[in-house]
């Protein structure tokens, strides 16, 4: 726990003024951890047995995190172009022996459009009016879901809720997640209408928290399935108590994706 809370503090330190700065700060924060979080993936994936180009795939993410933040009109030719570039690499890999390239290349480009491209609506909600202030509301009730269910999951957590993606987690946990979340996210909806820019009733801040805490943990299982079959504790070692950059993000990728659609369609 107190590795965690070192890292945690560390992370604010950093990330509030990239958060509040924009631009070039913000990508570099956040594009640090997709690429990282990118790198680790190719690790896991290597530990089941497939072997996708590292490279490429990496280069992918850097390429298709800077279109969607810098260049959006050019987005998706970077998502093409970044897989159909892996695919050569994987052709070239089947012709000197490599059996199983089409199945590393599938794996491959699964990664591309997970970390980069879905990876990216955590650069997309800065993107926003007031994205500063949405980033602020939306990670911190990501940050509930899983205060809450391992806090109160750890204490009084009895009924398992997946034996085998994850042991530890219990439906008492997921429970106690939801309601933290619901909790965070009408408090911030509150106080950053009442002393920000934002436009939220409590209502809308705890229906976000109420899907937050129930589709979010999903990040997190898929994540751990992804390391159950390779066989690994952490996705890396990043950040101590916290384990790689893919462990952190895991959850808010969920999130960054509910919350700029949240914002988008019901946020007038």
């Amino acid at each position: 726990m107190r590795n965690r809370v070192i890292s945690a503090l560390a992370l604010l330190a950093i990330g509030l003024p990239a958060l509040f700065l924009g631009g070039i700060p913000y990508y570099i924060l956040f594009g640090f951890f997709l690429v990282v979080a990118s790198w680790e993936f190719v690790n896991i994936v290597v530990a089941c047995g497939a072997r996708p180009s590292r490279w490429p795939i990496v280069i992918g993410v850097v390429l298709i995190t800077a279109a969607r933040y810098f260049f959006p009109a050019v987005a998706t030719p970077a998502l093409a172009f970044s897989i159909l570039t892996l695919m050569i690499f994987h052709l070239i890999d089947y012709e000197r022996g490599r059996d199983q390239a089409g199945t590393d290349f599938a794996i491959g480009a699964g990664g591309l459009v997970y970390i980069g491209w879905v990876g990216s609506y955590l650069l997309d909600i800065r993107a926003l009016d007031n994205g500063a202030w949405w980033v602020l509301f939306i990670l911190p009730t990501v940050w509930g879901v899983d205060t809450g269910a391992f806090m109160l999951g750890a204490a009084y957590g009895k009924h398992r809720m997946t034996p085998r993606l994850s042991p530890k987690k219990s439906w008492e946990g997921f429970a106690a997640g939801v309601f933290t979340s619901v909790l965070t996210g009408g408090f911030f909806a509150y106080a950053f209408s009442t002393w920000g820019p934002l436009n939220l009733d409590i209502w809308q801040g705890a229906i976000f928290g109420l899907f937050a805490g129930l589709l979010t943990p999903f990040g997190d299982l898929g994540v751990s399935m992804l390391k159950r079959q390779a066989g690994l504790k952490d996705s890396g070692n990043l950040l101590p108590g916290h384990g790689g950059a893919l462990d952190r993000i895991d959850s808010w990728l969920w999130g960054a994706v509910l919350g700029y659609y949240f914002v988008k369609l019901f946020v007038r």
